[in-house]
């Protein structure tokens, strides 16, 4: 098994170990903050399980089927994972709202304290963990995974505060006032996911400094006199560019053959973190107006 699967594998037991323990003591103690972190937790788990079936499916090969491969999964997964998000964010809303109109006592103080340090401790490990991984193998997903979870070590710790805080105050109204907090917190974090799953899924161009910097690679060869059609689109690890590079008329194929090789090595260089696909249409001559003229027809 790949480094990186065994990296999903154990975010994804540590996930099930902590939204066990979290939602025991949240449902016990009645704590909002508690049991938001319990869901955020089980958020986790489902980005983890959706990680594992992304890396296992989007690194397959082309097929018949599937002729430019299956990288779209991941996209497709940050929409649903994001979508899923908002929507247990809006079930903390709707929990912390009744509290603050229906007041209710909380109990286990102390366990739930426990609880949160111990989480709190074993997403501070799971982070180094991912990180070393992610710099070892370079892998998109596993970074973002990182990421995900190191945003779970400040939730967990404005959790953990609370606790402490009600603790000692005895004030519980900390505590949907926290799930609320919570609550948008998750919402702002699944809008980019969500927005940039859909974006790729609608093969959105890339960012304007990438194409800014594809244009110079082109541009920085002599031999090519212009260049039209520039395309490009991001699918998961995956960027694909094509473009139509005019030549002399008199340049043989073999030449220009080989300054393409030059445009696509410089380009993939460009994008080395990437796999990149590149197609470079060679033409004797401008042809753009006569094909905008067939397509408009």
């Amino acid at each position: 098994m790949r480094l990186e699967k065994k990296a999903t594998v154990v975010s994804t037991s540590v996930a099930a170990i902590l939204v066990l323990i979290k939602m025991t003591v949240g449902i016990l103690s009645g704590s909002i903050a508690v049991l938001a972190s319990a869901i955020d937790s089980f958020l986790d788990l489902t980005v983890s399980m959706f990680n594992y079936f992304a890396l296992h499916n989007a690194e397959k090969d082309p097929d018949d089927q599937f002729h430019f491969g299956r990288s779209k999964i991941e996209p497709l997964a940050a929409v649903i994972e994001g979508t899923v998000i908002s929507l247990s964010a809006l079930f903390i809303l709707y929990e912390a709202l009744t509290k603050i109109a229906h007041p209710r006592e909380m109990g286990y103080m102390s366990e739930s304290i426990y609880v949160m340090v111990a989480s709190f401790s074993i997403t501070l490990f799971l982070v180094f963990f991912l990180k070393y991984v992610a710099k070892k193998t370079n892998n998109m997903v596993i970074r973002a995974d990182a990421l995900h979870y190191q945003t779970d070590l400040f939730s967990n710790g404005a959790v953990l505060f609370a606790l402490a805080a009600i603790h000692f105050t005895g004030e519980s109204l900390i505590d949907p006032i926290l799930g609320i907090a919570i609550a948008f917190y998750m919402i702002y974090s699944a809008i980019p996911i969500v927005k940039e799953g859909i974006l790729m899924l609608l093969d959105a161009a890339l960012p304007e400094e990438d194409v800014k910097a594809i244009e110079e690679i082109i541009e920085s060869e002599p031999i090519i006199q212009t260049y039209h059609y520039l395309r490009t689109r991001e699918s998961g690890s995956h960027i694909f560019i094509s473009v139509h590079a005019v030549f002399n008329v008199s340049i043989s194929l073999y030449d220009a053959h080989i300054v393409a090789d030059k445009v696509e090595a410089k380009i993939k260089e460009y994008f080395k973190d990437k796999k990149t696909h590149i197609l470079i249409h060679m033409d004797p001559y401008d042809d753009s107006d006569i094909n905008e003229e067939e397509e408009e027809w």
